[in-house]
């Protein structure tokens, strides 16, 4: 074999190697992806018993149920459809009914959503992209979410130049 050819060979393998290596990378987190999901996508996809997703939405007022041993149900709504949920945990500070949520878990053989972990909005300008979308679709969206980050933004940019005033 001559210089080259080895080369060639060990370039080869060498690009073999890496390829297996993606291949099972890959592989290994296809498994560990979930997609985010509203309720109305949920009933349109006719997603199957036990493929693990994200549900998010907002949490129906009216529909929150406390019950024994941290069990806890409630209904998500995307302003069109609801989808039951249960979940057994502590609930985060911040979840309460009309909030935005999001929820990790997977449809059982009767339609409930069984969530294993569950996600309120940290502060009142947070909404997922996909919900808020759905929300403005739907005509339910409020108008202060947008307000609110736009006169956050002003308040920030108008201490930032103050900053640099005070700095000169």
């Amino acid at each position: 074999m001559t210089r080259k050819q080895r080369r060639l060979v060990i370039i080869g393998g060498s690009l073999a190697v890496l390829g297996v290596a993606a291949a099972l990378v890959l592989s290994a987190m296809r498994d560990s992806i979930v997609f985010f999901s509203t309720p109305k996508m949920v009933a349109e996809r006719h997603i199957p018993p036990g493929r693990r997703f994200r549900l998010g939405g907002l949490v129906q007022p009216g529909s929150l149920v406390r019950g024994d041993d941290l069990k806890v149900t409630f209904e998500v709504s995307d302003g069109s459809t609801e989808l039951p949920v249960s979940y057994r945990g502590i609930l985060p500070d911040l979840f309460r009914e009309g909030q935005g949520v999001v929820a990790e878990g997977a449809l059982d053989a009767s339609g409930v959503f069984r969530a294993d972990t569950v996600l309120a909005k940290h502060d009142e300008n947070y909404m997922p992209k996909d919900v808020a979308d759905a929300l403005k679709k739907q005509g339910h969206w409020k108008d202060e979410y947008g307000a609110a980050s736009k006169s956050n933004n002003a308040a920030a940019a108008n201490a930032a130049s103050a900053g640099k005033e005070a700095i000169r």
